[in-house]
């Protein structure tokens, strides 16, 4: 095909190959083959619909012996490929399909076969070999500890990690440093949308749920249903759609994937889909399958893929494991590997951006375990209401004592951790100072101007 493409300088149509080629070979599969070539830079595409031509891309020897692509005259070559992970030739063949304009890819509904084809702890879309290096990478020195102690340890780094990557394969345009500012301070970004704020929030929550009490760390219908409702929380067109399961048909922007529609017919599917994944021995094949079946179904109207991802950390919380926390996953790679599950049930480019993804967690979280200190969990259970009281003794001008802190104590400290909170709050006072007032939502003058009056603890 490249030698026939390349015999035309003005490129060649898909009819005229069809001609070249013969009766014998089918327009579908030539158009893959077409996607193929272009993927490896063989040949390269241009124009859209009846227009489209395909012109052969020339290798000629570099000085280094090595081949370097050169296009025929009059033909722009493609601009640089965009970051993307490493990708297996079944991936790359994916990738090469959906790249494809869309009125080329096939229309595709709901395939329960695909579904009805898994086994579980029989069939397994990740191989044992592959398995076993992921368990050598995600061993964590917390291994042996009960099940949460490794996410709590790195905890604060999570929220902004998870929270951050998750939110920025949504589109999300928060960075990594605004992430931080709003979640350690709850300092939101100038001149975003409230909703990309929102959003973040939403998968802080939905994170400290998981990890801060383990017992809701379970892959069953209730925890998926909870994360929906965190991560989708005032980001739903109609409200009383967050944490429910659909009961509206929708579509998927961008493909040519049609999910079921029938509400009973998709609770149903859920219930099997979360059943199947939790008779999932291997933590490993437990997140993957989650990451793979939860979207392809589309139980919820909209923030699937946000619970897919959350939920894939469930077995990880539960055995000690590295969390994946999709830090540097290139979202058009992300994009292309679900579009290869909605469209064709094949996993092979999801399941390598989830290889990439979890060798780059583990270098994020598994070598700096030793440096971490790790975090005291009734303080960041009860910052707010620590920054709050803290706030108020400021700014009444009052002394820091004992009495002060108990008087402006929240309802929602429970009185069996009043002395526990006063401890906490007096601390804090102990260690506060200008530069680091602004956690409380000080001004750095404001806090001096106490200090001067009543010096750091009473």
């Amino acid at each position: 095909m490249v030698e026939l493409i390349g015999v035309s300088p003005e490129g060649m149509g898909i009819e005229a190959l069809l001609q070249q080629l013969g009766s014998h070979h089918q327009r579908r599969t030539l158009q893959r083959r077409l996607a193929v070539l272009v993927a490896h830079g063989r040949i390269q595409v241009q124009g859209e619909g009846r227009a489209t031509r395909y012109h052969r891309i020339e290798l000629v020897d570099s000085s280094d012996g090595s081949a370097v692509a050169t296009w025929d005259s009059g033909v722009q070559p493609p601009t640089q490929a965009a970051a993307y992970v490493r990708t297996s030739p079944e991936g790359a063949e994916i990738r090469a399909y959906v790249s494809q304009p869309r009125h080329l890819r096939t229309p595709v509904s709901y395939r329960l076969e695909f579904l009805e084809q898994y086994h579980p702890n029989h069939t397994a879309y990740l191989p044992p070999n592959l398995r076993e290096q992921l368990h050598a990478l995600g061993r964590s020195p917390a291994d042996q500890t009960p099940a949460g102690t490794f996410a709590r340890d790195i905890l604060n780094r999570l929220l902004i990690d998870l929270s951050w990557a998750s939110s920025h394969l949504e589109g999300n345009t928060y960075s990594r440093l605004d992430t931080e500012k709003l979640i350690e301070f709850g300092q939101a970004a100038e001149g975003k949308d409230a909703l990309e704020t929102q959003m973040i929030l939403n998968h802080k929550q939905a994170i400290e749920y998981l990890v801060l009490d383990p017992e809701h760390a379970r892959v069953d219908a209730d925890t998926l249903v909870a994360l929906h409702a965190f991560l989708s929380d005032g980001l739903m067109a109609d409200p009383s759609a967050v944490g429910r399961i659909r009961r509206r048909a929708v579509e998927i922007g961008g493909s040519v994937y049609l999910p079921i529609a029938l509400p009973q017919r998709l609770e149903e599917l859920f219930g099997i889909v979360v059943r199947m994944a939790a008779e999932i021995a291997d933590p490993f094949e437990q997140a993957f399958f989650l990451m793979v079946q939860v979207p392809y179904l589309q139980p919820f109207e909209d923030v699937n893929k946000r619970v897919s991802r959350l939920a894939a950390n469930i077995p990880f919380i539960r055995h000690n494991l590295c969390p994946l926390s999709f830090i540097d996953v290139p979202q058009q790679a992300y994009v292309d590997a679900m579009l290869g599950v909605y469209e064709l049930n094949r996993v092979e480019l999801l399941r390598d951006v989830f290889v990439w993804a979890y060798e780059r967690s583990c270098q994020q979280y598994v070598a700096v375990k030793q440096t971490l200190v790790p975090p005291d969990i009734f303080r960041l259970r009860h910052r707010q209401a620590l920054a709050e009281v803290i706030a108020a003794i400021v700014r009444a001008d009052e002394p820091a004592t004992e009495q002060a802190v108990r008087s402006r104590m929240p309802g929602v400290i429970p009185a069996a951790d009043g002395d526990h909170f006063v401890t906490l709050v007096m601390a804090e006072f102990a260690a506060l100072h200008p530069g680091n007032a602004v956690r409380f939502g000080l001004r750095p003058l404001e806090l001096a101007a106490w200090q001067d009056a009543h010096g750091r603890l009473a």
